[in-house]
This record gives structure tokens, sequence and C-alpha cells, in this order.
């Protein structure tokens, strides 16, 4: 059964950072590519970042370039996404899920229908 567990959201000001985690089960971790996405009130759920499996490629959405990284550990089957600089428009719900891709590249549409409960992000001054 595919589980995917995040943490690491908070309340912060204009400016500030946080890193969001996320744990996962359920699926061969060697082979897949992992991502995050986001869903702000009133919108619809979107792709943030992705990483994948092997070498480590990534892809980030226009909005969040220069500002947040997504890295893996696949000794612990968890991917992380370090963000700074955050700004009010980040303020969602953030999710991970499994993406299009694989070993060696990523794209950032979910592949398959499994997400875990979600972190909220609240950027506030």
């Amino acid at each position: 059964q595919v589980q995917f567990v995040e943490s690491g959201g908070g309340l912060v000001q204009p400016g500030g950072s946080l890193r969001l985690s996320c744990s996962a089960s359920g699926f061969t971790w060697d082979y897949t590519a992992i991502g995050w996405f986001r869903q702000a009130p009133g919108k619809e759920r979107g792709g943030v970042s992705c990483i994948s499996s092997r070498d480590g490629s990534t892809v980030y959405a226009d909005s969040v370039k220069g500002r947040f990284t997504i890295s893996r550990d696949n000794a612990k089957n968890t991917v992380y996404l370090q963000m700074n600089n955050l700004k009010p428009e980040d303020t969602a719900v953030y999710y991970c899920a499994t993406t299009l891709g694989g070993s060696y590249s990523c794209d950032l549409r979910v592949n398959g229908d499994y997400w875990g409960q979600g972190t909220q992000v609240t950027i506030s001054p």
C-alpha cells in the first residue's frame, strides 16, 4: 500500500524558511520519481518540484525557482523540500506524490492517485 507522510509545515513570516519532509513507502523507491505539490484555498493542486530516483535530476515550477530546493535520502525513503525566501503566495497545503519519470528524469505531473494528509504552510506577517 502506497503511503506518504508529510511534515515540517508551519507559520512563518515572509522571507522566512521551512524544510518539509516526506516519508514514503509501498513502492519501489529506487525507480520512482517523487514530487511536491501544493494546493492553496480555492485553487487546484499544482506541481512545485520533483526529483528522479537515481541521479537526482530535478524540475521546479517557475514560481519557486531559486528559492526552493528538493532533495532525497534514498537510505531513509525520504524527500525534502527546503523553502527559502517564502512569500505569502506560497501559502498552501503541501503534498508529496510519485510523479512521471523515474530513475533519471521527473515531471511535474502526478503518477497515480496516492496522497498523504499534507502539511500546511502559512506565510503571513
